[in-house]
């Protein structure tokens, strides 16, 4: 009997046994797929968040160590899976790259000993630690979280002045993100067909703050957290379900309030260029803790983020909703999961 080729190459190829991957070794790949992020952001805004991610790094590791050393578990075994460093990283490239120290510091410790060890430590935190660091901190202290410069603004020796305790003078330091610039523009006057609306909304729009799909600058850090997220995919590492799902639902529901009222609110494409979208798609709403596992539950978790991220970009009072949408969607898995686990083999579905 001879079998059908299709059939053959399946049985070829089917991995029918997968190498084991340990922690370390996808965090290191989570890590690796930053860089060019990374690589774009100091391109754009200087060397300053290369001494926040060391910042950030330190402060994650010191207060793990100490952590475990008072649960009594074996520091050196949980201190090299890199999962404090995946989530000191986070936070440093969520935080604006002029941020004092001891903010990224305290932001950092609170994630490791709050959000995750004292829940339990490593695969037991119901919340992710980098992003419900990132709202308690942008809650306490609004104004140091609002500090972004613009694109070569600023050069490394005045970062490091403002990260170790420069004067800071708000006005001279502060540069207007897309996503701010764009709220101003679209707030800035009471009737939305007015002349001086118009006008204002486009002198904001062609300034310094924008390039030509989103943010000057963090357009292309965009486009790094996209070749390595899509990376992370092609290794297994991620599923598409999660990235696709958010960045399909924030275009869904973006394009079709542009379509409606183009005057009053962004473009798709802007929303994905600007802020945290591609970080939060590939790189945070994919935390295998917090987040989902079902396939159809990545699948609503994710487009549930999306639809809170453009309500909150558009109507809340922060410009950037990715954190809090991630923060709300992990209130909701323990539902998720439930009502999307597909029925045992022999058993019918409740």
């Amino acid at each position: 009997m001879t079998l059908p080729a299709a059939q053959i190459r399946d049985m070829i190829n089917s991995p029918f046994v997968r190498k084991p991957a340990s922690v370390q070794s996808v965090m290191l790949q989570v890590l690796l797929a930053l860089l060019p992020g990374i690589a774009a952001y100091v391109w754009f805004f200087g060397a300053g968040i290369l001494v926040q991610l060391a910042i950030a790094t330190a402060a994650a590791l010191a207060g793990e160590a100490a952590m475990l050393a008072i649960r009594g578990r074996p520091g050196a075994l949980f201190l090299t899976d890199l999962s404090a460093v995946v989530t000191a990283w986070l936070i440093a490239l969520t935080f604006p790259p002029i941020a004092p120290w001891w903010l990224t510091v305290t932001a950092t410790l609170l994630a490791i000993i709050v959000v995750k060890q004292l829940y339990g430590g490593l695969g037991q935190n119901p919340f992710n630690p980098a992003m419900a660091a990132f709202c308690l901190m942008i809650v306490a202290y609004p104004a140091l979280m609002s500090q972004w410069p613009a694109a070569g603004q600023l050069d490394f020796p005045t970062q490091l002045e403002l990260i170790f305790g420069g004067v800071r003078q708000v006005d001279a330091i502060t540069g207007a993100t897309s996503l701010d610039s764009l709220r101003t523009a679209l707030r800035s006057a009471a009737d939305p067909d007015s002349q001086l609306y118009n006008l204002r909304a486009a002198q904001l729009m062609d300034g310094a703050a924008f390039g030509t799909l989103g943010g000057l600058g963090s357009e292309w850090i965009a486009f790094g957290y996209l070749l390595g997220g899509l990376w992370l995919v092609q290794r297994r590492i991620i599923t598409w379900h999660i990235p696709a799902a958010f960045l399909g639902g924030l275009v869904a529901v973006s394009g079709l309030m542009w379509a409606i009222r183009p005057e009053a609110f962004a473009s798709p494409l802007f929303h994905l260029a600007s802020g945290g979208a591609m970080l939060g798609a590939f790189f945070i709403l994919t935390d295998p803790v917090s987040g989902a596992t079902t396939a159809r539950g990545k699948l609503l978790f994710a487009g549930g983020a999306a639809v809170l991220t453009f309500v909150i970009r558009a109507f809340g009072a922060y410009p950037d909703g990715v954190a809090f949408a991630t923060l709300l969607m992990n209130i909701c898995v323990p539902l998720i999961d439930m009502k999307t686990q597909a029925a045992v083999f022999g058993h019918k579905k409740d």
